[in-house]
């Protein structure tokens, strides 16, 4: 299987199955003299663990990363960096009853038409566990932002109908959110919702037209992430609602300095950063996985119904967070490294 390494100078190839021993990343191309701690990299990891209410996964995962290469004494050596995480609470029988039956919304179907077969467990390759060693990576990717004063951050905007206004109080939100999770996962239903990425203090210049734009590269990064199914950055859809005289951004001089006025490109004009906020946005889909009873067909075609009774996050979007986060900082990295070259 291809398609398991992100990255260009500062590459993450991820491995592991939702049920194998373990799930982990190597990190190629990270600069030596990097200081970074095992807690760093942990705290990460602990924000996206399952288990933690009863809105998640109630699985129960340390995910105590292990670092096997690349750091000493603190610092990063400049060689291949591998963390590993170990998978400890796995109930496979649970996926018995459905081996041969395919999930609607999941990759069942495709991963066995592409490959000839698969890893039923949990989902194997396709589960979101995956997305633990992206996390890993982009722990050390926003270490090496914040040496030069790139902050990422993300937060939940949106569960179902559940739209956060901008005056509306976080406590506020989350009790609406949480009731509406509530009510589906009581009728053994998932919901989806929408997460909010902004980057701070990013640099003039990274991004390279035509094909390497960091919009383009933010938008394969983002939609990689299992679950995703829609982008945008900057007013997104929106702008269409409006006339070019009010999405451009005007251009002004603050003591010397060019800045935009407003910021409706969300950081990226032409493919390039401008030097304000990185706006994305990231749209995920309810979770495939759901003990209601669906109707499906087997390996052998035969239609058939099928009730999913797995441990599985009624939405997604919750944990989604620090893995979209982790996503924005390794491209952002990459780009970084790339344009320490681009010009003498």
């Amino acid at each position: 299987m291809s398609g398991n390494t992100f990255g260009k100078i500062f590459k993450i190839t991820t491995f592991g199955e939702s049920h194998g021993l373990a799930m982990g990343v190597v990190i190629d191309g990270c600069p030596a003299g990097l200081e970074i701690t095992k807690e760093q990299i942990q705290a990460e990891l602990d924000r996206r663990r399952p288990g933690q209410d009863k809105l998640t996964s109630p699985r129960q995962e340390k995910d105590e990363v292990e670092i096997l290469s690349g750091i000493f004494e603190g610092k990063t050596l400049g060689t291949p960096i591998a963390l590993l995480v170990r998978n400890e609470d796995v109930l496979s029988k649970s996926y018995e009853d459905i081996k041969d039956k395919y999930r609607p919304g999941h990759a069942d179907f495709v991963y066995d038409t592409k490959y000839g077969f698969r890893d039923y467990r949990g989902g194997g390759r396709a589960s979101a566990r995956e997305t633990l060693a992206r996390v890993a990576g982009g722990a050390v990717a926003k270490v090496l932002l914040k040496r030069v004063g790139v902050e990422v951050n993300g937060k939940l905007i949106q569960v179902g109908q559940i739209k956060r206004s901008e005056d509306q109080k976080i406590e506020d939100f989350e009790r609406e959110y949480k009731e509406e999770i509530e009510r589906v996962k009581a009728e053994g239903d998932s919901i989806g919702g929408v997460v909010e990425i902004v980057a701070k203090n990013v640099p003039i210049g990274l991004g390279s037209p035509v094909f390497d734009k960091l919009s383009a590269d933010l938008a394969k990064a983002l939609v990689s992430i299992p679950a995703v199914k829609g982008f945008e950055i900057g007013d997104g859809f929106a702008c269409v609602e409006k006339p070019g005289s009010e999405n451009n951004d005007s251009l002004q001089n603050i003591d010397g300095q060019i800045k935009m006025k407003t910021n409706h490109a969300g950081g990226i004009v032409g493919g390039i950063s401008n030097g304000e906020d990185i706006v994305v946005r990231i749209a995920l889909k309810p979770t495939s996985s759901i003990s209601k009873t669906q109707k499906t067909v087997d390996k052998d075609g035969n239609e058939v119904g099928i009730s999913v009774q797995g441990r599985h996050d009624p939405c997604v979007a919750i944990r989604a967070v620090p893995v979209a986060e982790a996503m924005v900082a390794l491209t952002l990295a990459d780009h970084y490294l790339l344009n320490k070259i681009s010009k003498l």
